[in-house]
């Protein structure tokens, strides 16, 4: 009797020093953002979440080569949520559920059990999601007037493509994009990302990598207009085949990729006009959703208080 009561209490304080122990490891402090702090066990919660998405292997040098992404992803979040703080934005349950299921084919259940099975929180990563759908809409409320997009000369646009009889090209695109930092040169970082490419495919690259908010699907932007198509890109995109990757292209402070999965033609005389001017709003509010919010969070990044630890 005296042994088994010795031995429960072993097993206890054993017990007890150990959650000591994880709740020490839970609460240590990498980086304070303003009243926003950033724990050694949300980064490693954001790398193993990362690898198990894009279907790696959880060993050292995969965890390693994610390290200061996930850094930078953490930072950008708890951003996100000093600012959404100052505002009454509502979670849509539903938006959540959908991009759920799109990632886990159908299947979340599935997905929430790979995620205990390797010992991360599930509920942090959704957390995360709630964040990303909260900050798109902050960005449009704020940006509404901007991100607007004039009809009537989409409408002319499109007059002359019937008028010309001209065949519409759609572009399958991934992309990934880069932040081109004061320490690192072009050089370095596109040779980076190349090698990462080559290593781990384009799209683990963009889902590990890539600052865009494409990122979580892995680069997909979809189909694209080649009439939606900046000069330059469509220079660019109609010279590559299908699979092809681009040459590096420099934007201010990024360096971008597109890799070209698909391509097709519509006949002119097939085009719904109503179809084809969605599409074409659509893609262009996209792009100027995603300048309004890098520059929205680099403004944030610049006048916060960032401590590391």
């Amino acid at each position: 009797m005296k042994i088994k009561f010795i031995t429960t209490f072993i097993i206890l304080v054993f017990l007890f020093l150990n959650k000591s122990a994880n709740a020490k490891f839970k609460n240590n402090i990498i980086v304070k953002i303003e009243n926003e702090i950033i724990t050694n066990f949300e980064i490693k919660n954001k790398i193993l979440s990362t690898l198990i998405l894009s279907n790696q292997e959880i060993n050292q040098k995969n965890i390693n080569s994610i390290k200061g992404k996930a850094l930078d992803s953490l930072i950008q979040l708890k951003l996100k949520n000093i600012e959404l703080s100052k505002y009454n934005i509502n979670n849509d349950l539903d938006q959540v559920n959908r991009y759920l299921n799109s990632i886990s084919s159908n299947d979340i259940n599935k997905l929430k059990f790979k995620f205990e099975k390797n010992n991360v929180e599930f509920d942090l990563f959704v957390e995360e999601i709630k964040t990303e759908f909260k900050w798109q809409k902050l960005i449009y409320e704020i940006y509404s007037k901007k991100i607007n997009i004039d009809g009537v000369s989409l409408d002319g646009e499109i007059k002359k493509i019937l008028k010309d009889k001209v065949d519409i090209t759609e572009y399958r695109i991934s992309e990934i994009e880069v932040e081109r930092k004061l320490n690192q040169s072009s050089k370095d970082i596109i040779l980076d990302i190349q090698k990462k490419i080559d290593e781990l495919g384009f799209e683990t690259t963009a889902l590990n990598y890539s600052v865009a908010t494409s990122s979580s699907n892995k680069g997909d932007l979809g189909w694209i207009n080649s009439k939606s198509l900046s000069k330059k890109n469509f220079n660019i995109l109609s010279k590559m085949s299908i699979n092809d990757i681009s040459s590096p292209i420099e934007k201010q402070n990024v360096i971008i990729f597109f890799k070209l999965t698909d391509k097709r033609k519509t006949k002119a005389e097939n085009i719904d006009i109503n179809e084809l001017k969605k599409k074409l709003i659509n893609q262009k509010k996209n792009e100027l959703f995603n300048l309004y919010s890098r520059s929205h969070l680099s403004k944030l990044k610049n006048k916060s208080l960032i401590e590391y630890k």
